[in-house]
C-alpha cells in the first residue's frame, strides 16, 4: 500500500489552521516492518498546549450552543469524509504501526466511520432535557477536552473521543500517539475539511511527559480522556487532580477466555487462539488467558497450538500475512522478555517462542507463541505482554473458573464460550466491563470500559455521549 505523507507533518492544527510548532524538536516515525523512517513529526512544548486550549476555551461559547441538528450535520459530513480518505487512512496506519493491509483496510480505517456514524444516529434522539418532578435536568457539554490516544488502534481511539465530544457540544485539544501520529493528521483534514469550526478541534503532536503532562495539568481543561497503559493513565490522572477535572481511562488488561466444559472445545479454542493474535496482539481487550477444563486440557492446547501455528506473521502487504510487526523496538523487546520469564517460571512452550520468525531478519515480528501448565501467579499470566503470546490454564468447575478470571488487577474484557444461559450466568459473574459470550465480536452501540485497573469511564453509544456531558438540575422547573 502507498502511503501519502501529508504537508502538514510538521505542523499543529490550531484553531482551524495548520501551524508552526513553538519548538524545533522533530520525531521519526518508524516504519516497524522495515524499521526504517517514513515521516518526521514536530514535538510540541507547553506553549502549543497553551495555544490550543486557548483556542478550544474560545470556541467553547459559541459552539456549545449550536443545535443538535447543526451537529448531527457536521458528524454526517465528517462520516462521509472519512469514507472518502478511507483507503489513505489504511495505508498510513499500516505503514506507522504495522496492521496487515487487510486488517486495515476492514477494520483499523472503518472503525472511524462507524463511529461518527454511530453518534450521529444517537445524537438525533438523545434526550438532554429530563423533568423530574418539579425539577429540569439538563445535560450539557463539560466544556474543553483534553484527549491522549494510543497507537495500536489509532483512528478508532479517536474517533470515538472525537465524535461524542462533538455530539455534546465540547471543544478538544488531541494529542494522538507520537509513535504513530500520521493517521492522527490526515483525521484533522478531514474535520477541517468537514467545516469544523475553527478551534472546537485542535491537534498538537508531542511526547507524554511533555505535551501530555501539560494538557492534563492544564487549568483551562475541563476533562481528560485518555487511552493508553495503566502506568501512564495513573501519570495522567496523577497530574489532573489538582484541577479537579473529570478524568476518563481506558487502560491495560488481561482478559480471561472461559471454555466451558460444555462447549466445542475445538471450535471455540481455535476461533479465539488465533482471534487474540489479531493485530498482533496489541489490542487492550485481547483474550490473553484462556481457561480451560483440566479433564479437556489436551484436547485445548492441540486445538490451540494449531490455530496459532496457522497465524502467518509477515510484512503488512504480503500475501497471506495475518499478522504484521508489534509497532516498535521497545515493545519487541518487552515481549520477549516476557516470553523469557515465561519460559523461567516452568511453563510449557507449546509452540513459538523467543525472536523473529523464520525468514524474517528485519521488522519487529514476533512469534506465535503459546504456553501451557500456566498458573495464573506467574508473570505471563498478570502482567499485559500486548503481543501474541496466549496462556492456557486449568481449572476445575465454574466457580473455579470465575476465581482466576477475577484474580487480576484488571477487568477490561472476558469471554466465555459454552451454551448461552449458562455462559451468560458466567459473564455477570466476572468483575469487567465487556464480556463477550461465544464468540461475538465488537458492537459500537454498547459501552466499551473497564474495571478496577482497566480505568474508569465509559466509551461508544449512548454512554460515550454521556461522559462528555454535566447534569444541571434547575429546581421548581416544573412543567406547567
Amino acid at each position: 500500500m502507498e502511503i501519502n505523507v501529508s504537508d502538514n507533518v510538521e505542523k499543529f492544527y490550531i484553531g482551524g489552521q495548520w501551524v508552526a510548532p513553538s519548538t524545533d524538536d522533530r520525531l521519526p516515525v518508524i516504519n516497524p516492518s522495515t524499521e526504517q523512517p517514513i515521516a518526521s513529526i514536530a514535538l510540541g512544548g507547553p506553549a502549543d498546549v497553551d495555544a490550543a486550549v486557548a483556542a478550544a476555551k474560545a470556541a467553547f461559547e459559541s459552539y456549545s450552543q449550536t443545535s443538535v441538528e447543526e451537529r448531527v450535520a457536521l458528524l454526517n459530513r465528517i462520516t462521509e469524509l472519512l469514507g472518502a480518505r478511507s483507503e489513505d487512512l489504511a495505508a498510513t496506519i499500516s505503514a506507522e504501526m504495522g496492521a496487515p493491509a487487510r486488517l486495515a483496510k476492514a477494520a483499523q480505517a472503518p472503525s472511524g466511520m462507524a463511529h461518527f456514524a454511530t453518534t450521529a444516529a444517537l445524537l438525533g434522539q438523545f434526550e438532554f432535557e429530563e423533568q423530574l418532578g418539579s425539577s429540569l435536568v439538563v445535560k450539557e457539554p463539560v466544556g474543553v477536552v483534553g484527549m491522549i490516544t494510543p497507537w495500536n488502534w489509532p483512528v478508532n481511539q479517536i474517533a470515538c473521543k472525537v465524535a461524542p465530544a462533538l455530539a455534546a457540544g465540547c471543544t478538544m485539544v488531541l494529542k494522538p500517539s507520537e509513535v504513530a501520529p500520521l493517521n492522527a493528521i490526515l483525521f484533522a483534514e478531514v474535520l477541517h475539511e468537514a467545516g469544523v469550526p475553527p478551534g472546537v478541534f485542535n491537534l498538537v503532536n508531542g511526547d507524554g511527559p511533555t505535551v501530555g503532562a501539560h494538557l492534563s495539568a492544564h487549568p483551562d481543561v475541563d476533562m481528560m480522556s485518555f487511552t493508553g497503559s495503566t502506568r501512564a493513565g495513573v501519570e495522567v490522572a496523577r497530574n489532573a487532580a489538582p484541577t479537579v477535572k473529570r478524568v476518563a481511562q481506558e487502560l491495560g488488561g488481561k482478559s480471561a477466555n472461559i471454555i466451558l466444559d460444555d462447549a466445542d472445545v475445538a471450535e471455540a479454542v481455535g476461533r479465539d487462539a488465533a482471534g487474540m493474535c489479531s493485530n498482533s496482539g496489541q489490542s487492550c481487550n485481547a483474550g490473553t488467558r484462556m481457561l480451560v477444563p483440566n479433564a479437556k486440557m489436551d484436547e485445548a492446547v492441540a486445538a490451540a497450538k494449531a490455530a496459532m501455528e496457522s497465524v502467518v506473521p509477515g510484512p503488512p502487504d504480503g500475501d497471506g500475512t495475518t499478522i504484521g510487526p508489534v509497532v516498535s523496538e521497545a515493545q519487541w523487546t518487552k515481549i520477549q522478555g516476557l516470553i523469557q520469564a515465561g519460559i523461567d517460571e516452568g511453563a510449557t512452550l507449546v509452540t513459538g517462542g523467543l525472536g523473529r520468525p523464520d525468514g524474517l531478519d528485519a521488522g519487529y515480528y514476533v512469534r506465535p507463541t503459546l504456553f501451557a501448565d500456566v498458573t495464573n501467579d506467574m508473570r505471563i499470566a498478570q502482567e499485559e505482554i500486548f503481543g501474541p503470546v496466549l496462556v492456557m490454564i486449568g481449572y476445575e468447575d465454574d466457580d473455579d473458573a470465575v476465581r482466576i478470571a477475577n484474580d487480576t488487577v484488571y477487568g477490561l474484557a472476558g469471554y466465555v464460550s459454552g451454551s448461552a444461559d449458562r455462559a451468560v450466568d458466567v459473564a455477570k459473574r466476572i468483575r469487567t466491563g465487556n464480556m463477550h459470550v461465544n464468540g461475538a465480536g465488537p458492537d459500537f452501540q454498547a459501552p466499551f470500559g473497564g474495571y478496577k485497573q482497566s480505568g474508569n469511564g465509559r466509551e461508544w453509544g449512548r454512554h460515550g455521549l454521556e461522559e462528555f456531558l454535566e447534569a444541571k438540575a434547575i429546581l421548581g422547573a416544573a412543567t406547567p
